[in-house]
């Protein structure tokens, strides 16, 4: 896709200074912190439009937009297509937030004879030294016990309950 408007106030970065000022033109909208694009959509005839949060590189969404009345042009923003693309684009961003979370956390709970015991790994995703932080509390969320291990350990409930019944030794 390519940028078929120059936006003046745009450092070339991709991000836009902290105080940008609210915009409101047909294919350029900045408001709240969000700037929608419409761009020239390269692998068709049509438009598409780039949502971008202020401060990041690239677009949180990016997605086709409608065509104007001449069939030629894109349609013109307004404000009720920039509140709806907003909140799209956040939603976007809450799961995308939600499944890196979901990828870097994980945690069982395994019963044993005394105490219920919450194991939880932790994957610190380092460029140049990744690893996982496995660690157990007890139910009133005191650590028992806490050891680095490698990023790409599989915390199950048997891996758990082995390494409770091990005294908290490091997995191998």
């Amino acid at each position: 896709m390519t940028n078929e408007q120059h936006d003046e106030t745009d450092t070339g970065s991709g991000q836009h200074p902290e105080a940008a000022e609210k915009i409101e033109q047909d294919r350029l909208w900045r408001d709240d912190g969000w700037t929608a694009r419409v761009i020239k959509n390269e692998d068709d005839d049509g438009w598409a439009v780039a949502m971008i949060k202020d401060g990041e590189p690239e677009p949180a969404l990016v997605g086709p937009w409608t065509m104007g009345r001449d069939k030629k042009n894109p349609k013109p923003l307004d404000a009720g297509a920039f509140h709806t693309l907003v909140k799209t684009a956040s939603e976007v961003l809450r799961r995308h937030e939600q499944q890196l979370h979901a990828m870097l956390h994980k945690s069982v709970q395994v019963s044993t004879a005394s105490a219920t015991i919450n194991v939880t790994l932790d994957i610190v995703p380092d460029e140049d030294d990744p690893y996982a932080i496995l660690a157990a509390e007890d139910e009133s969320g005191e650590r028992l016990a806490e050891v680095r291990v490698a990023p790409n350990f599989k915390l199950t409930r048997t891996s758990a309950e082995a390494w409770i019944e091990s005294g908290f030794a490091k997995p191998r």
